[in-house]
């Protein structure tokens, strides 16, 4: 027996099938006015993602047939219910319990036995309220944790708060009834709280917002799109093809950072604008105090600063900021540190929001760099409270020209005018 039509028919299920063709006419006596419980999907024939739960569908008021009423609303052709339920998308599937004026989101899988599941749940607390007995109930949540670190996105605001920002955004576009969103709904959130300030994670109710997701091809869901950095538009989105997890797309979404992100310009100290640029604009800051160009001439400093570069370009994804000091010329900052007076170079890494800062006790070489630094990236070593809780002040300097150092030369001393008696007198 054939349960169900494609589009293009007056309706979805086939009258001699289980599913009960509900009306604007009968709807209230069959449903509203009854003592049974009934699960309503609320259709338009032409939707696609209708006619692939159909079968689905049909199978659940197969097994339910004699248990829980199932039913078919064709929406698109009586409007006036799918407005008085609140129906915004489709297929919208809603329980009508031991409550009928007000039914619950079915938010499962579209699986016959997730309907099922939920049917029965329904009976059950239908049943326990007839009994008296109370049953601790769990409100329905959205798919999506808005209200932590996930931004919603809507048509309104989408352009505005993803294309005109110079932000990179991963963008999921969900469905609230869908299983594979509610699986993905923690680990989105997750993520998010992880990528805070580097990358923005939104999330777009599909069914809500069907234009703005037409606009970017959405055929299913979840469906996530990657938009890159800078300026963009509409067709910068990317599909995003990692994994599911967490620490799948945290992963997936800074390696994408990397590939976009210039490695950091490693600035000396100067004045107070450039360490505060390095400092407190960004998570941490890796800050250098180089030995003196007398002690340490152009091809020896340069050979540090190559060092910088390249440990600068791996951990480029960290965002931290990078900058170098020649020592002496700035003791307030190594006092903070107390990384002054002696054993140059130097290296000390602050966090400027905790006003902590920790010191590389290996070798200033890249090996001894990179595991001091991959060691703090992944919060281990040891931390110390920067002196006076505050950053220092430092005073204007002039920037390295590049060259070598030169010794003061002593003044020549001109005999011609002395008298030489005068000297022979006073020795």
């Amino acid at each position: 027996m054939v349960a169900w039509v494609a589009a293009g028919g007056d309706a979805l299920y086939s009258s001699h099938g289980d599913v009960v063709d509900l009306t604007e006419a009968n709807f209230d006596r069959l449903v509203t006015q009854s003592d049974d419980v009934w699960v309503v999907e609320f259709y338009a024939p032409w939707c696609g993602h209708c006619q692939s739960f159909a079968p689905e569908y049909s199978n659940a008021a197969k097994a339910l047939k004699g248990i829980v009423k199932v039913g078919g609303v064709n929406a698109d052709e009586h409007k006036s219910l799918g407005g008085r339920f609140g129906v915004r998308g489709f297929p919208t599937v809603k329980i009508f319990g031991a409550n009928k004026n007000k039914p619950e989101d079915f938010n499962g899988g579209r699986t016959a036995q997730a309907i099922v599941d939920s049917a029965l749940a329904a009976l059950k607390a239908k049943a326990y309220s007839q009994l008296g007995v109370k049953q601790s109930s769990k409100k329905v949540r959205n798919i999506v944790a808005v209200p932590g670190d996930v931004i919603e996105l809507t048509e309104s605001n989408f352009d505005k708060t993803v294309l005109e920002s110079d932000d990179m955004w991963l963008v999921e576009f969900f469905a609230p009834w869908c299983g594979h969103c509610k699986n993905l709904e923690p680990h989105w959130a997750q993520a998010a709280t992880e990528l805070k300030g580097k990358v923005k994670l939104g999330a777009v109710d599909a069914t809500v917002h069907q234009n703005k997701a037409s606009e970017y091809g959405v055929h299913g869901y979840p469906t996530i799109k990657f938009f890159p950095a800078g300026k963009k538009d509409k067709n910068s989105a990317e599909d995003f093809n990692g994994g599911r997890t967490a620490s799948d797309i945290v992963n997936w979404a800074l390696e994408k950072m990397a590939d976009q992100v210039s490695p950091p310009e490693i600035k000396q100290v100067v004045n107070d604008k450039v360490l505060k640029e390095a400092c407190e604009e960004k998570p941490l800051c890796v800050i250098a105090v180089l030995p003196h160009i007398l002690d340490c001439q152009s091809g020896c400093r340069n050979a540090y600063l190559d060092t910088l570069k390249e440990m600068g370009d791996k951990f480029r994804k960290k965002l931290w900021g990078w900058v170098w000091s020649e020592a002496g010329s700035h003791p307030e900052l190594e006092n903070a540190l107390e990384i002054g007076g002696f054993g140059y170079p130097a290296m000390a890494v602050l966090n400027a929001k905790k006003m902590k800062y920790s010191i590389l006790r290996g070798s200033f070489s890249k090996d001894g760099i990179n595991e001091f630094l991959r060691d703090l990236s992944y919060g281990r070593g040891t931390t110390a409270p920067v002196r006076g809780a505050a950053l220092p002040k430092v005073n204007d300097s002039e920037p390295w020209d590049g060259k070598d150092g030169e010794l003061p030369q002593e003044e020549d001393i001109d005999l011609s005018d002395v008298d030489l008696g005068d000297i022979k007198d006073e020795l």
